[in-house]
């Protein structure tokens, strides 16, 4: 009921800690988005509802699912944005249909018309979202939070809430013992006061929230500061200073009911570990079936260029550092895995014909496949290099280790953007090293399927393969 006492927007009050029902809205608009784009072009087109229509809506759902978030006001390269991950998805049904002979089952001109619409519907959702969701979720009430200290993490708080309509928190005031010569913008917001004004501040504006956002080197201080506010009914959260951490999927956690917060974590815990493993067994075995007679091919090719076995083995270090053997074709008349390994240059003349031709298309990796159906690699991760590689850089790399805290993949971030082929200098190897700890911050599944589909795409003309 609005104020007149009519049926109106809907009332939403939740806590601070409880944000499931907005954050679970917020995860399924896009997913939701697309499958009512593609039975409403469906009806439009007066298509039967049928089992090929269902089975593409789950696999639209399930490729789409998380969405970008959207309901929130800063929009700048949203619709590129949209259209790359919508593109991704087409890209990856198109090649399902094609590989199952589908492309029969379904009205071809619908297809294309859900296609086109569906980005243009997402966009226009994420654009006016920020205005009609604070309308539709009405809150009983907005609450009112103060900020204890002027930073890099206080001010990226209140960003936080300026960006989210639906965040039901609305910060009113600073709180700082600094100068007012020496304090940094506060874009607007007020400071109130030092640190003891804040327990006055809070009984007299009945503030709802505080957010301590002051260093950890200030433990003296912020106990004094949590006695200041005992007496208040506000609600206190300390906003941890980690960001002078490399951070690798920081997250809060509990050990025996003690609050943890890791700073340095694999992304492949818990369900996303399942979900990431379901994900390259299920691609892998694909490709190895569609692909067996190029597999074929490429071992009676490589077995006539010289003597020698077709597949040889490196060792390499897999996940937590382990040992690992990874499979490869043979492209070189002679390769010895000694204590130090010598790369392959250009024009190599240990490369076989055959050889050169596998490198320079990267066929000589499609072995690793077995690697990732037995486990000790993935489809997408950090490139494993060779054992003798990995004791140097580790030495001279700062975090060079840590991307081993996943499962080496047969691509990667780095090889699609360029960073691949001879590490020569120290330079190149900390290229690669800054991408994959990029991968491991942001770790997704349409990260991993973007990564594959631009590994099809640079393959055949990446001048660094040789």
């Amino acid at each position: 009921m609005d104020s007149s006492g009519r049926p109106g927007a809907a009332e939403v009050h939740f806590s601070q800690g409880d944000r499931s029902f907005i954050n679970l809205l917020k995860r399924l608009t896009d997913p939701l988005t697309t499958q009512f784009a593609l039975f409403g072009v469906w009806f439009l087109y007066g298509e039967p509802f049928s089992a090929p229509l269902i089975i593409l809506a789950i696999l639209t759902f399930s490729l789409t699912y998380p969405g970008t978030i959207p309901f929130r006001y800063r929009q700048v390269g949203l619709f590129a944005e949209i259209l790359a991950n919508w593109g991704l998805v087409v890209a990856i049904l198109g090649f399902l249909g094609w590989a199952l002979r589908a492309g029969n089952l379904l009205n071809l001109d619908a297809i294309l018309a859900w296609v086109l619409v569906t980005p243009c519907l997402v966009y226009a959702l994420h654009l006016l979202s920020p205005y009609i969701a604070p309308r539709v979720f009405r809150f009983k009430n907005v609450t009112s939070a103060v900020v204890v200290g002027i930073n890099e993490t206080g001010s990226r708080i209140v960003k936080s809430f300026n960006l989210d309509p639906l965040s039901g928190t609305r910060v009113v005031a600073y709180f700082d013992d600094r100068a007012a010569s020496r304090l940094p913008d506060t874009e607007g917001i007020p400071v109130a006061g030092r640190l003891d004004d804040l327990g006055q501040y809070l009984r007299e504006h009945r503030i709802g929230v505080v957010y301590i956002c002051l260093p950890m080197a200030s433990q003296p201080r912020i106990l004094q500061l949590l006695n200041t506010v005992r007496d208040t009914t506000a609600s206190i959260y300390f906003v941890p200073d980690v960001f002078m951490f490399d951070l690798i999927q920081a997250r809060m956690d509990t050990v025996g009911g003690i609050p943890v917060l890791a700073i340095c974590e694999s992304p492949f815990h818990g369900t996303t570990g399942t979900v990431k493993r379901w994900f390259d067994v299920s691609i892998s075995a694909l490709v190895l079936v569609l692909l067996s007679p190029v597999l074929l091919a490429i071992a009676l090719a490589v077995k006539g260029s010289s003597p020698g076995p077709v597949f040889y083995r490196q060792k390499r270090y897999g996940l937590d550092g382990r040992e690992i053997s990874v499979l490869k074709f043979r492209s070189m008349r002679l390769h010895a895995d000694d204590a130090v390994i010598q790369q392959a240059t250009k024009d190599d003349p240990r490369v076989t014909r055959v050889g050169r031709i596998l490198r320079r298309t990267s066929l000589d990796e499609l072995p690793q496949l077995f690697n990732v159906l037995q486990g000790s690699m993935s489809l997408v991760g950090p490139r494993p290099h060779a054992v003798s590689h990995n004791e140097l850089y580790r030495k001279v790399i700062s975090g060079y280790m840590i991307r081993h805290k996943v499962k080496p993949g047969i691509t990667g971030l780095a090889q699609v953007n360029g960073a691949r082929g001879e590490t020569d200098t120290i330079e190149k190897m900390q290229k690669r090293v800054d991408y994959d700890m990029y991968y491991l911050r942001n770790w997704s599944l349409r990260l991993d399927l973007s990564i594959l589909f631009k590994t099809v795409l640079v393959v055949f003309r990446d001048p660094n393969a040789y």
